[in-house]
């Protein structure tokens, strides 16, 4: 007779034969859901469906509109479309995974594409899914795995191995095809049927899905041509420094030239600070630079350099913040979950500050708030004054939301949108996310400025997203210049900050499994130190050490 246990199932308990896998008991509670389940929280620790239970366990199961579901779907995604490509075209026909875009992947290949090519990729994936090929993990000696990518030409896993100091680790194998991915995968393809994709031009395309924010559809893609723009352009000049994956960083840090290339990347940012001011000047009817980005993109560093630029240029600017006019703590709106809602409009006072923009822009002598993140209240300690030909600089969240400063003409103001976009890759099939970048620089500045611990942070990292796709992402076309503050350096600077932080979550703790996913995420990088990064850095900003605090 088989020996029974109990485990909790999203929170039902259940009764079963010990040794059974996730994927079995997820057919327990499927009826729930409504995509297929691709991974499952195990007392805190993300597993894969192949996963047996041999003793009593807490279990979540997770599909594509859940964050750790989605991570599994786009990975065995880009899995299914890397065979599909080979096995269509040619083992050394390959893709390189570039960067989120609408809701999307932006893949580049090393052929040439049309659209009839991509028709034929995308049924190929197809036939993939409905074949229900098992994606199966393999762990294999670190020696044997640096052999295989030699030998099929990917030295871009050659270079991520290289760092790895482990004497065993796991491939995914698919079909006659092995890969490294640092994400969990799905047991199956016949659970990824959810994604299109859209060509965008010869060298590439999109891979489209649902996410957690539209997890309904499909969404459809929309070409924002100054993000793109920004991107390439980022990606140029990584090429320039013959730095493209973690391993082209690596190299550099164990070769010790680490601080010539954090005063390359400070150079180059600087200089497009005053590429921004040189614009300003130019336009003699601007009276208002408004400046916004998603959490975390160093737009108060960025408000104080464009300050700097303008002096060096003649013009005397001030700063103001939005973050300044929050409403008081208690007095904060509810998202749809019951918690106060940061994210969202009503969360600043806004007929305060519009009355205050319109007298600073008028000539008048105006007391502004400045907002304390302990107590959750306003401070009205300090006073500001315009004078002819100045120019106010905003910067905040909603800086370029349509609904904001309607009374001033659309002449009188020049709109920045900021964004931490990253171009580097851990390899060419594992990008760096833009959203974990940010969350990174979020949980260290939390923790050193506003008396927040990491997993408050992580507890609130959803909300922001969200209030991202709802307040900022529809805005960043109406700027008139898209300001990229990543740092080509800056993981390995963010680790050596983060790392104990991320390591002081516990195993019981619900944000374990994110705190153990970013450390994961982190091996793949050598730690920078930070003594070369001048005081003016948009890094500052977050890691303390700034000469504007």
């Amino acid at each position: 007779m088989n020996e029974k246990i109990n485990v909790l199932i999203n929170d039902r308990e259940y009764n079963i034969e010990k040794g059974v896998t996730l994927k079995e008991l997820s057919k327990l509670v499927e009826k729930d859901y409504k995509y297929p389940i691709l991974v499952a929280k195990v007392n805190n620790s993300i597993k894969e469906l192949n996963y047996k239970i041999i003793e009593n366990k807490k279990i979540e199961f997770y599909d594509l509109t859940m964050p750790f579901g989605n991570r599994a779907h786009i990975s065995g995604l880009v899995f299914i479309l890397i065979v599909a490509i080979k096995e269509l075209f040619g083992y050394d026909k390959d893709i390189r995974v570039e960067h989120s875009l609408d809701k999307g992947l932006y893949v580049e290949a090393n052929f040439e594409i049309d659209e009839n090519i991509i028709f034929k990729i995308e049924n190929k994936m197809k036939e993939i899914i409905n074949e229900d090929r098992t994606i199966k993990k393999v762990t294999v000696e670190r020696d044997d795995a640096i052999n295989y990518f030699e030998k099929i030409g990917d030295y871009s896993k050659v270079g991520v191995i290289k760092y790895n100091t482990n004497s065993f680790m796991n491939l995914y194998k698919l079909g006659q095809y092995y890969n490294y991915f640092y994400n969990r995968m799905p047991a199956s393809t016949k659970d990824l049927n959810y994604f299109r994709l859209n060509y965008v031009d010869k060298h590439g395309f999109m891979l489209c899905f649902p996410t957690v924010y539209v997890n309904d559809k499909i969404p459809e893609y929309h070409h924002h041509n100054n993000i793109f723009k920004v991107f390439n352009e980022c990606k140029n000049w990584n090429n320039l420094m013959n730095i493209n994956n973690a391993s082209d960083l690596n190299k550099i840090v164990s070769n010790g030239n680490i601080d010539e290339l954090i005063r390359i990347c400070e150079s180059k940012l600087n200089n497009e600070f005053m590429d921004i001011a040189r614009n300003i000047v130019k336009n003699n009817s601007v009276q208002l630079v408004l400046m916004a980005g998603p959490s975390s993109s160093g737009k108060t560093t960025s408000s104080k350099k464009v300050c700097m630029a303008l002096k060096s240029l003649g013009k005397n600017p001030a700063v103001i913040s939005m973050d300044d006019y929050f409403v008081d703590r208690e007095d904060t709106p509810l998202d749809k979950y019951g918690k106060p809602d940061y994210e969202c409009l009503e969360a600043i006072d806004i007929k305060l500050f519009n009355i205050q923009v319109e007298q600073l822009l008028n000539g008048g002598l105006v007391k502004i708030p400045t907002y304390n993140f302990i107590t959750g209240k306003k401070e009205f300690k300090k006073q500001l004054k315009l004078h002819k030909d100045d120019v106010l600089v905003i910067e905040g969240i909603h800086a370029l939301d349509s609904r904001i400063l309607t009374n001033i003409p659309k002449e009188k103001k020049y709109k920045i949108y900021v964004s931490a976009l990253t171009e580097l890759n851990i390899d060419n099939h594992n990008r760096v996310s833009t959203t974990d970048n940010r969350l990174l620089r979020r949980i260290i500045r939390d923790n050193k400025t506003r008396g927040h611990n990491i997993e408050h942070t992580l507890a609130g990292w959803l909300s922001v997203r969200r209030g991202e796709e709802n307040y900022i992402f529809p805005y960043q076309d109406e700027a008139d210049y898209t300001l990229n503050t990543a740092l080509l350096y800056e993981i390995g600077v963010l680790k050596t900050y983060v790392e104990p932080l991320l390591y002081s979550v516990e195993k019981d703790s619900e944000y374990y499994a994110e705190a153990k996913r970013l450390i994961d995420f982190l091996r793949n990088f050598l730690p920078i130190p930070s003594d070369a990064i001048a005081h003016d850095s948009i890094l500052r900003e977050f890691i303390g050490g700034s000469c504007y605090e």
